[in-house]
C-alpha cells in the first residue's frame, strides 16, 4: 500500500504520541503534523523531531490549528485527559476537544481516523476518566467519519510520566515503595511500542467500523509487576504492603498540596477494581510481535536516549 501522504496526531506530546512519532518516521510515513497543548512536553517533542510540524494548541478552543488537517490522509485521534481531581479537565479534553477535532476532520474530509480509545470503556470503574472516555468514543464513532477504534489497557514505555515510569522514578528516590493492600490486583500491561505497531498497521490498512480491544498479552499481579519494574530500572527501595485505607489517606493528603498529583484516589480505586480485559490475537491480526514483558521493561528503562527523557505532568 502507498504510504499515506500526511498524518495528523493529536495529543502528540504524551506517552503514545511521543512513542508513535519516531516509529512513524522510521517506517517512512509522513509528513507528520503533531498537535498538543502542553508547553513543556511540546517543546521536548519539537526538540526531538525538528523535521516535523509541531503545533502547540488547546484543541478545545477553535483556532488555526484546524487548518493543519487540510490534505491529511489519516488522523490519529489520541488526545485525552487521564488524571485530574475535578471533572472539568476531563470534559474539556476528552469531549469538547474531540468535538472540535472531529469538526476539523470533517471540514477537511480526512479519509480515515484511528481513534485511541481505552479499555476503560469496558471497565467496571466509574470515574471522570471512564465516563468521558466512553463519551469520547461514542462521539467519534458517531461522527460519520471512517473510524478504526483501538482500546488499549494500561500502557508503559518511553516517556511514561503517569504510570510505570513515574512509579520507577519514585522507587529510585524513596526509601520504601508502598503497595496498597495485598497487591494482588490483576494487571494486563501493554507495551506502548507494540501498540504503536498496531496503530501503524491500521494506518497502512484501514479497518473502518471496527473496534479492537488491545490488551497486554501477559496477566500479572500488580505487586509482581512492581517487582519486574524494580529489576529493570535498577531501583533498590524495598517493596512494602500497607493497608488500603492508609494508602488512600496518604493520596488524599498529598492532593491537598499538589493540584495535579501523579496518582489520585480515583486511580487507586481503578487499580483495585477486578477488571479482566479481553485478550485477542492482535499480534496475528495486525502482524505485530508482542514483546515479552521483561524485554519490554528493559527497553523502557535502559534505552540510551529515550529512557532519559522525562515529561512533565
Amino acid at each position: 500500500m502507498q504510504t499515506p501522504a500526511k498524518i495528523v496526531v493529536t495529543g502528540a506530546a504524551g506517552l503514545v504520541g511521543q512513542n508513535l512519532i519516531p516509529r512513524l518516521k522510521a517506517r517512512g510515513f509522513g509528513p507528520i503534523v503533531a498537535i498538543d497543548k502542553h508547553p513543556a512536553n511540546t517543546k521536548i517533542l519539537r526538540e526531538l523531531h525538528p523535521d516535523i510540524m509541531v503545533i502547540e494548541a488547546d484543541l478545545a478552543v477553535p483556532g488555526a490549528w484546524a487548518d493543519a488537517f487540510a490534505g491529511a490522509d489519516t488522523l490519529v485521534l489520541n488526545h485525552a485527559q487521564i488524571g485530574a481531581l475535578e471533572e472539568k479537565p476531563f470534559i474539556d479534553n476528552n469531549i469538547t476537544a474531540s468535538e472540535q477535532v472531529v469538526a476539523a476532520a470533517k471540514k477537511h474530509a480526512v479519509p480515515h481516523v484511528v481513534h485511541i480509545s481505552s479499555s476503560v470503556v469496558n471497565s467496571l470503574a466509574h470515574d471522570y476518566y471512564t465516563e468521558t472516555k466512553k463519551a469520547q468514543e461514542a462521539l467519534v464513532v458517531g461522527s460519520g467519519l471512517s473510524v478504526t477504534v483501538l482500546r488499549p489497557t494500561l500502557m508503559f514505555g518511553w516517556f511514561d510520566r503517569k504510570h510505570l515510569g513515574w512509579l520507577a522514578r519514585f522507587m529510585q528516590r524513596a526509601p520504601v515503595f508502598p503497595v496498597p493492600g495485598s497487591g494482588r490486583y490483576l494487571r494486563q500491561p501493554l507495551y506502548v511500542g507494540d501498540f504503536c505497531g498496531v496503530i501503524m498497521a491500521c494506518i497502512e490498512t484501514p479497518r473502518p467500523g471496527e473496534a479492537f480491544n488491545i490488551s497486554g498479552q501477559s496477566k500479572i499481579d500488580y505487586i509482581d509487576l512492581i517487582r519486574e519494574v524494580k529489576a529493570a530500572s535498577g531501583a533498590r527501595a524495598p517493596i512494602v504492603r500497607i493497608p488500603y485505607a492508609l494508602f488512600w489517606t496518604l493520596l488524599k493528603t498529598y492532593a491537598l498540596v499538589d493540584r495535579d498529583p501523579p496518582f489520585t484516589t480515583s486511580q487507586l480505586k481503578a487499580l483495585v477494581t477486578p477488571d479482566v480485559f479481553e485478550v485477542i490475537d492482535w499480534p496475528g491480526i495486525f502482524g505485530v510481535r508482542a514483546t515479552p514483558l521483561p524485554e519490554a521493561l528493559k527497553e523502557t528503562f535502559q534505552d540510551p536516549v529515550y529512557s532519559k527523557v522525562v515529561l512533565e505532568f
